[in-house]
């Protein structure tokens, strides 16, 4: 009898897995999964330990599904990816695997591990690899020069064309193969967070019930209220699409089915923007792959005389800037490991540009906090607050954090969940504090701006002149 292995890295699901439908295809052969767990690598790139969490979490899912359907998965240990590939190698010689199943990460050193397994493999057993974490192939929404596009705007242009000429299939979870089998639950060596369930729901069924409550009404709210952090605007869905609990296609799919025009710019279209957002940055990390090794896209901005200041990266990570929505913003990120879209933006630009803090370091940060952690999106993200990445507005596009505050939680609800110290300052002063105590004669348990921003935004428009000239 063959043996299919599929090898699940960030794909912790049965439905619409591309490598896991492709291994069960054959009735007659054995399937069997295998994830690795690399902890060096994981901590070279910085996960962080609520992610890890959450990972266990939906491995441990993921295992009891499997063997509801016959299907056993091996959990096994390597320090890193070359030690991963051994392992793999070792795995298919003990088992007599004939063919190995796995879906494509785009990231340089996820891709050159699986070179060199296929590699290693050749002769021995048949690879096939998958585009399964997007909705298009990396390649395939270029320029009419075959070049990957540099701006968002024309690469959706272009992304929705394509998805209106064929739209990706969703594939059903595999049907029992062998009598049902017993799954033990396992223990990553990595240090982990507990994960707030209330924010993230474990497992894939509690996923799909989450993206189908969103597209079934919050999603044609989402223009009016996706910027405002005290309401829950947003689909909270960017956790299991950095694991691979929920596939795009799904997300597309069930959009679709509850707003069939979203395509035409109607019902859903801007929560389609975002996930188009996610494909422009796993496309440009394929097509740029520099963007993984921290180095900015426009390559004067690596010139930017940035400030080494230790104390004020930390007051910006403790939450101590003394800007309320700022603080607010990265004590929620600390507290939950999520942080809401348009407070990352906030609290990017003020790193960056207020404090000319060098944006890796935001980057860095950000990472081993987030439970959706993801390297494109995340360095897409910071290289658009920065101005150091594909983006058609120049590097003086600055935030004001008073403002944004003022306009995006007017009441401040969102600054008094997560700065009880601010409680009882009055509405019309919760984004300026200190000008109400210094008013009042009241003292404050919370510390003054950190920096002037109309001085800061001088000081680093200058900076980013200096670099491009």
């Amino acid at each position: 009898m063959t043996t299919h292995l599929v090898w699940f890295r960030n794909d912790l699901r049965v439905q619409d897995n591309s490598a896991l439908y492709a291994a069960c295809r054959d009735p007659q052969a054995q399937v069997v999964g295998l994830f690795i767990a690399t902890p060096a690598q994981w901590q070279q790139h910085g996960m962080a330990p609520r992610q890890a969490e959450f990972i266990q979490q939906h491995l441990n899912a993921l295992g009891t599904a499997l063997a509801e359907r016959g299907i056993a998965l091996f959990i096994r240990q390597a320090e890193d990816f070359s030690g991963a590939v051994s392992q793999v190698d070792q795995f298919c010689q003990q088992y007599n695997i004939g063919r190995l199943f796995y879906n494509y990460q785009y990231e340089v050193n996820e891709r050159e591990r699986d070179a060199r397994l296929e590699n290693q493999l050749a002769g021995r057993v048949i690879c096939q690899g998958f585009d399964d974490s997007l909705l298009l192939a990396p390649g395939s929404v270029v320029t009419g020069n075959r070049e990957m596009y540099k701006v968002f705007t024309p690469f959706s242009r272009a992304f929705i064309k394509r998805l209106k000429e064929q739209l990706p299939e969703c594939l059903p979870a595999p049907k029992p193969r062998a009598p049902a089998l017993s799954f033990q639950p396992v223990e990553l060596d990595y240090p982990r967070q507990p994960v707030d369930s209330r924010l993230f729901p474990v497992g894939e069924q509690a996923a799909i019930h989450q993206l189908r409550a969103f597209c079934q009404q919050p999603v044609s709210r989402y223009g009016d209220r996706r910027d405002y952090p005290a309401i829950e605007g947003t689909s909270r869905l960017s956790g299991y699409l950095a694991i691979g609990v929920l596939s795009p296609r799904q997300c597309l799919h069930r959009l679709l089915a509850e707003h069939p025009h979203s395509l035409e710019g109607e019902g859903g279209s801007l929560w389609l923007n975002e996930l188009i957002w996610r494909e422009f940055y796993r496309h440009l990390l394929v097509a740029y792959p520099k963007l993984c090794r921290y180095r900015p896209f426009i390559d004067w901005t690596d010139r930017v005389q940035w400030n080494d200041n230790p104390e004020a990266l930390l007051a910006w990570q403790r939450g101590e800037t003394g800007y309320p929505i700022v603080d607010a913003a990265m004590r929620q990120l600390n507290t939950t490991g999520w942080m809401h879209n348009r407070l990352r933006m906030v609290v990017a630009s003020f790193l960056v540009k207020d404090l000319l803090i060098d944006w890796r370091k935001g980057e860095h940060y950000f990472m081993t906090q987030l439970i959706d952690g993801d390297l494109a999106a995340n360095n897409g993200g910071w290289q658009w607050a920065a101005s150091t990445g594909t983006d058609a507005a120049p590097y003086f596009r600055i935030f004001n954090p008073t403002t944004q505050g003022e306009r995006f939680d007017s009441e401040g609800q969102f600054i008094r969940r997560w700065i009880p110290e601010l409680a009882h300052i009055p509405g019309k002063y919760i984004h300026s504090p200190w000008a109400w105590a210094d008013k009042s004669g009241q003292r404050l348990n919370y510390p003054r701006p950190m920096v002037d921003h109309k001085k800061a935004r001088l000081a680093t428009l200058a900076a980013y002149e200096a670099a491009r000239q």
